[in-house]
């Protein structure tokens, strides 16, 4: 498993001539670097006498965030194994009728789980980006910069799997499905700019 390997190791993997893991795994891997950062930001600002107005949030939002941090984790193997899911039904036998229809049925169905894993990590990105502000708000302010940190690492996460989702809908045919992702998609590219800039805008002003 990706997660298991020392960092060194899962640069060397991601950097080979492989094209999985790529840009998903990194994806998820960047809202679970945000997730881990707020959850950091949180245990520095829990008991202390000096946020105790605020401690019992900030408990629930390290719990909020301890869970994104650990879906985030699983969807880091995740996103590989649906591309490869994607790679497997290509190489199947095309020889007779059967086999073809057997084959376009089996990509068609690999192509909506390399973009149903992206698609969930958008939105547990969007999920851990809608965390930020608050934390920014109340938060312990001498760790302030981690929470930009962890709001620009949550927005590229989102970002970067909205680009896996489009890429696997180009070749699914099923409209229903494109239709609902990319409505889901649409919502998320709206929503989270401004949830950034905010949180942003906050952070700059405890500088």
């Amino acid at each position: 498993m990706l997660v298991e390997k020392k960092i060194t190791e899962f640069m060397d993997e991601l950097s080979s001539n492989s094209p999985a893991p790529g840009g998903g795994s990194v994806s998820a891997l960047c809202g679970a670097l945000a997730a881990s950062l707020e959850c950091m930001v949180c245990n520095l600002t829990i008991g202390k006498e000096k946020y105790a107005a605020v401690e019992e949030e900030m408990v629930a939002i390290r719990k909020d965030a301890e869970a994104l941090k650990t879906a985030l984790l699983k969807l880091i193997d995740e996103d590989t194994k649906a591309f490869n899911g994607v790679m497997e039904a290509f190489k199947m036998p095309k020889e007779t009728e059967e086999q073809k229809q057997e084959r376009r049925a089996a990509i068609q169905q690999a192509y909506k789980g390399a973009a149903s894993v992206p698609l969930k990590t958008a939105d547990t990105c969007y999920n851990v980006l809608k965390l930020t502000k608050r934390i920014a708000e109340v938060g312990n302010p001498n760790s302030i910069t981690d929470v930009g940190v962890a709001a620009l690492c949550a927005h590229t996460g989102l970002r970067g799997a909205i680009l896996n989702v489009k890429i696997n809908l180009s070749g699914i045919k099923d409209e229903e499905f494109n239709n609902s992702a990319l409505s889901k998609i649409e919502e998320w590219e709206n929503k989270s700019e401004d949830i950034l800039r905010e949180a942003m805008s906050i952070v700059y002003s405890k500088i």
